[in-house]
């Protein structure tokens, strides 16, 4: 028996090279290893793109920043022309230049991003007015600067805090409203 027929041959050593080259790129590789969830089909379609850690900003007529969403996960279906938005955390600038705080469970921008609609858990705050509203669904119409809620509200303003059937404000004018069956706790001013 000739030693060279118990030798591997080129083939052999062609496959472990492969081989060993495959796992060193393995363990190069920087890519991270767990890929966002796959968006599953719905009755909107299929999307054509969704972002993750996104950060969304609205520019008004004149170039001015206006409207700024940050979300863990952003999703637009073309057939709707909606942007839907988990976790999101709004903040808007009303014409003087105060900024409004919401955030929610879910959010979702109608056509032409308007209006935005914030489902789950919605809150929303006027820091400079010391409020804050909590209610299940809340609406506001960047065209108007118009935000309601037609479920029910809690708004406080401590020591205050007042509930109702339904919730209106109107930022650039900085009028609130809570309507229908509207009940309160007003603590009385300390002398």
């Amino acid at each position: 028996m000739k030693l060279s027929a118990l030798r591997p041959g080129f083939r052999f050593w062609l496959v472990i090279l492969l081989l060993v080259l495959g796992g060193g790129l393995t363990l190069l590789d920087p890519r991270e290893s767990n890929v966002p969830d796959l968006v599953p089909n719905d009755k909107a379609g299929e999307p054509d793109y969704y972002l993750v850690d996104a950060r969304l900003t609205r520019f008004d007529a004149q170039g001015t920043p206006h409207q700024r969403i940050d979300t863990p996960r952003l999703v637009h279906t073309p057939i709707d022309d909606v942007t839907r938005v988990d976790q999101p955390d709004l903040s808007l600038l009303d014409d003087s230049g105060r900024e409004w705080i919401a955030d929610a469970d879910n959010g979702e921008l109608g056509p032409d991003g308007n209006p935005l609609t914030l489902s789950g858990d919605a809150h929303l705050e006027a820091p400079a007015e010391r409020w804050q509203l909590d209610t299940e669904v809340l609406v506001y119409d960047s065209d108007t600067g118009h935000v309601w809620s037609e479920t029910p509200a809690v708004l406080r303003q401590p020591p205050q805090q007042m509930q109702g059937e339904r919730f209106d404000a109107w930022i650039h004018d900085n009028t609130a409203r809570l309507t229908d069956n509207v009940t309160g706790h007003h603590p009385p001013e300390p002398q």
